[in-house]
């Protein structure tokens, strides 16, 4: 680790920033991930039918002991619904704005996102606070930036023409 302490102070910031940021989105897309797979889970028992426990990609089900435990609690379901996500084909509507219709869910997003740079999830990693921005109104911020998340609703109305 000695090569981070060549670096600059601004250099070291961006590094670490970056990092924290990786950390955080890669976290919150775990989580919203298995959310899924309990909500899919919950409203099959409610309606009283199989749930996702049939998901098995390349094989991974014949591994013996752990693969049909893992398919059978449904664990493979949120990587098969990330590559559904990643390979489903796209289209957009003729009498949409073409802009507004791409442009609003990213917009509702930005928010989700922007409010876990105000959460601690530590006190420091080598000499970098481990808090993307070190606010004193923390929760003010955070209210402010979730209310933003509206402009992407009213952007996805407006983009029909």
């Amino acid at each position: 680790m000695a090569w981070i302490d060549n670096l600059s102070s601004e250099s070291q910031f961006l590094l670490f920033s970056g990092i924290k940021i990786a950390v955080v989105i890669v976290f919150v897309l775990t989580v919203v991930a298995y959310a899924v797979l309990v909500e899919r889970k919950v409203s099959a028992f409610i309606q009283d039918r199989v749930g996702p426990n049939r998901t098995t990609p390349w094989g991974l089900g014949k591994i013996p002991f752990l693969g049909p435990l893992l398919t059978r609690w449904g664990m493979f379901q949120p990587m098969a619904d990330g590559l559904k996500f990643i390979l489903k084909e796209d289209f957009t509507p003729d009498y949409v704005r073409k802009a507004y219709f791409w442009l609003a869910p990213m917009i509702t997003m930005i928010p989700a996102f922007l409010t876990f740079a105000v959460i601690p999830f530590g006190s420091t990693l080598g000499k970098q606070s481990m808090v993307i921005a070190d606010l004193n109104v923390g929760i003010l911020s955070t209210f402010g930036i979730v209310s933003l998340g509206v402009y992407g609703i009213v952007l996805a109305g407006s983009a029909a023409e």
